[in-house]
C-alpha cells in the first residue's frame, strides 16, 4: 500500500501575475484573489490541488507557474 506524502512533502506550485485585471470580468478577478495575487509581478506558493489547478486554469493569461514540484 502506497504512503501519504507527509505535510512537509506536500507539493506546491509557484504562480506569478503577469496580466492585469482591469477590464476582465469579475470572476476573473475573484479568481486572482483566490490565488493570493492582487498585482502585477506578485507570486503566491499553493499547494498542488486540482482546485487550484483548476484556477490557474481559468486565468491562464493573467499569470505563470513559476515553480511546480
Amino acid at each position: 500500500m502506497a504512503k501519504k506524502p507527509a505535510a512537509s512533502e506536500k507539493s506546491t506550485v509557484t504562480v506569478e501575475q503577469i496580466g492585469s485585471p482591469i477590464r476582465r470580468e469579475a470572476k476573473q478577478r475573484q479568481t486572482l484573489v483566490g490565488l493570493k495575487l492582487n498585482k502585477l509581478h506578485r507570486t503566491s506558493t499553493l499547494e498542488d490541488t486540482p482546485a487550484v489547478r483548476g484556477m490557474i486554469e481559468k486565468v491562464k493569461h493573467l499569470v505563470r507557474v513559476v515553480d511546480g514540484q
